[in-house]
């Protein structure tokens, strides 16, 4: 992959900002609708919110690197931290009544995108978005499987106060 556009920040939640217009800065450039634009700023937020939360334990003193490129019909997008990795192999399935959000945002990466990868034992995601899979019908079926997850999780909610 050819690196297009970078960005290193400090792990904290306060740069989720810079993230946003990362994003935004991207499909700008490449004229990504509004409906899939959603996907990615979700996504991508997501694989930063767990690096600096989970892979750098919010350490202040380590960065994330977030890296776009181009790749034959491919939008790629890199983030990588500076934590040991973790077992991206054995996740928990968020849409079972565990009553933990675990997992939860890998969930959304991998309902989101259209192909996700780990690497350097798992500090490392690449995240794909295929050009030509932008259509309606695919936006659709999202939005569907992501409204069963709410649904599902406000059930959830409502019988733990009960």
């Amino acid at each position: 992959m050819n690196v297009l556009k970078e960005l290193t920040i400090a792990s904290s939640l306060n740069n989720i900002n810079l993230i946003q217009r990362f994003v935004e800065e991207v499909c700008d450039e490449f004229n990504i609708s509004n409906s899939y634009f959603g996907n990615i700023s979700v996504a991508i937020n997501e694989a930063v919110r767990n690096a600096i939360i989970h892979g750098n334990k919010s350490d202040i003193n380590k960065i994330v690197y977030l890296a776009f490129g181009r790749k034959n019909e491919s939008m790629i997008f890199i983030v990588k931290d500076q934590g040991v990795g973790f077992d991206y192999r054995n996740l928990i399935d968020p849409t079972e009544e565990i009553g933990e959000n675990i997992g939860t945002g890998i969930f959304l990466i991998n309902l989101l995108s259209d192909n996700v990868c780990f690497f350097d034992n798992g500090s490392t995601i690449e995240i794909s978005f295929f050009i030509k899979s932008i259509n309606q019908s695919l936006a659709t079926e999202r939005a569907s499987i992501l409204g069963a997850y709410k649904c599902q999780r406000v059930v959830r909610e409502f019988k733990k106060s009960r």
